[in-house]
């Protein structure tokens, strides 16, 4: 338990009871409670009154009922709370993290472990003072909440609680980049998920074995699973696709088994513990499907080198520090509703069409990569009120153009995905998208193969808005691939990079964070 101090750090109310739930005890008193504000209710296996029931928020109570069934002894279960809660103005977005004790099933070959279910991704309370309720029929704020399985250890009598500030993490970025989330997606995190010195240190998200997506009275809500991964199974992930490198982990106990449960301890990859996993599955899955990794959420910029840089009126180049013609909420819903939705599979690949409507989160056989850093923070005031589309403009006025020369930026970790883009995705016919993680730019790369690209052939560079995309024919992408064959060996190199292809009008450049950070390019 802890209060909270100048800094504006995370406050925490953990209610706390024992494994068997024979008694129940909270680690404050009374006036705590009132002093911090602890106004909900929570429903336990046995409501007293209808009264109880009704002054409790619809939403919340759906999902626990989803927990319940699955855990009818545990009807109070250890849960993390934030004091100050996300629509009161705190940190952090997830008003509840609640943990269960799972036995497992020997059966089925799964170990005992701690099952953590988030609260407030989804719509809670109905009445828009975090998600805007748009009825029952679609989806539930983001559509989804988080889970995550942890392997118990020997002598463990309660849940760690270092996965409830690591599922914050998380819903802090989804409500800052309005990225959701989809089963096969990554998230390259860089340190080790509980610091400490584990070799676990990125996740690959998955449906939850257990939980059925829930009906609400304001929408559905599906339950997305975090799975610890190691640096090697994250980038086997990129090449190939989040589904099979899950579906391998299901098959090796050590390393998830049939629930994917997340081994803090582990030392090995499955690549080191079944060497062929590498060649036979990864391998030539690679060769024959390609990846159907369709974007990534990164650190990139692109700047039209067409124009003069006085020429500032018409000028659609986003720069980090700039200050362009802000988009209308029309057109930057347009755009990241084509950047969400991606690219449906279909034996002729065709861009999505740009709708105005929020789609469901379905991109079938289609996974986004979410490119992060746990010190990644902004205020509220910035994720929920873009400057970009403070300021209604004209549809119209928002037209594409054709570019004549372009430079493309990206940090390091975006830039080793280049390859993978252009082996990958453009060789198989598909398209790959960066999109920036301190704005609405998007760089999308376009293979000749695919339909609705507003780049062709004759001008392949062409931009609408802050969304650049950019056409390859096979030679170009053959020729640039040997030019970037360094980028492959993931070693950290020394920046700035930069690679041009003068007769095409092209520039690259692998830039270091801190250029991604600065106010100034």
């Amino acid at each position: 338990m802890s209060e909270e101090n100048d800094s504006g750090a995370t406050v925490y109310f953990f209610i706390v009871n024992n494994i068997n739930n024979s008694k129940y005890s909270a680690c404050c008193s009374i006036n705590q409670q009132q002093k911090w504000g602890m106004d909900e209710v929570r429903p336990t296996s046995g409501l007293a009154t209808p009264s109880l029931a009704s002054l409790f928020p619809p939403g919340l109570q759906a999902i626990y009922g989803e927990c319940r069934r699955l855990y009818p002894d545990q009807a109070n279960p250890l849960q993390v709370t934030a004091i100050v809660k996300y629509w009161l103005g705190g940190p952090d977005p997830l008003d509840y993290i609640s943990m269960y004790r799972n036995m497992g099933c020997a059966a089925q070959d799964v170990q005992e472990h701690w099952h953590y279910v988030s609260f407030g991704l989804s719509d809670l309370y109905g009445d828009n003072r975090v998600h805007e309720f748009t009825g029952q029929e679609g989806s539930s704020g983001f559509g989804f909440e988080l889970t995550f399985r942890l392997k118990r250890e020997v002598g463990e009598t309660a849940p760690p609680t270092w996965p409830a500030e690591l599922m914050q993490g998380l819903a802090r970025y989804v409500f800052q980049s309005e990225n959701t989330f989809c089963s096969g997606d990554h998230i390259s995190w860089h340190s080790p998920l509980d610091n400490s010195e584990s070799r676990i240190q990125h996740m690959l998200l998955t449906e939850d074995p257990q939980m059925t997506p829930v009906h609400t009275p304001f929408g559905l809500v599906n339950f997305l699973q975090i799975v610890g991964v190691c640096t090697e199974e994250l980038q086997a992930a990129q090449q190939w696709n989040g589904q099979g490198i899950l579906e391998l982990l299901r098959g090796v106990h050590v390393a998830g088994g049939p629930w994917l449960i997340t081994d803090m301890r582990r030392g090995e990859t499955i690549f080191d513990i079944d060497p062929h996993l590498q060649q036979e599955r990864v391998d030539q899955g690679i060769e024959t499907e390609g990846s159907n990794l369709s974007g990534v959420s990164a650190k990139c910029v692109w700047d039209d080198l067409s124009r003069p840089p006085e020429d500032e009126e018409d000028s659609r180049s986003i720069c980090i520090g700039s200050q362009p013609r802000r988009l209308s909420e029309k057109d930057t819903e347009q755009i990241r509703e084509a950047l969400r939705k991606g690219l449906e599979f279909n034996p002729k690949a065709a861009l999505p069409p740009i709708n105005s409507q929020r789609q469901g989160h379905d991109r079938p056989q289609q996974t986004m990569g979410h490119l992060q850093s746990q010190q990644y923070h902004r205020s509220r005031k910035d994720s929920l009120e873009s400057e970009s589309s403070a300021t209604i403009v004209p549809h119209e006025l928002v037209r594409t153009r054709q570019l004549e020369s372009v430079h493309l930026k990206f940090n390091q970790e975006s830039g080793t995905l280049l390859p993978l883009c252009l082996r990958g995705r453009l060789l198989h016919g598909r398209h790959f998208t960066y999109k920036s993680i301190n704005g609405d730019t998007a760089i999308t790369f376009v293979s000749t193969g695919v339909e609705g690209a507003f780049a062709t052939e004759e001008h392949p560079y062409a931009a609408h808005g802050p969304w650049l995309q950019i056409l390859l024919t096979e030679e170009f992408v053959e020729q640039m691939l040997g030019d970037l064959s360094e980028l492959n060996t993931r070693e950290e190199t020394k920046l700035p990079k930069e690679y041009s292809w003068p007769e095409k009008k092209l520039k690259i450049s692998v830039l270091p964070d801190s250029v991604f950070d600065s106010p100034l390019q």
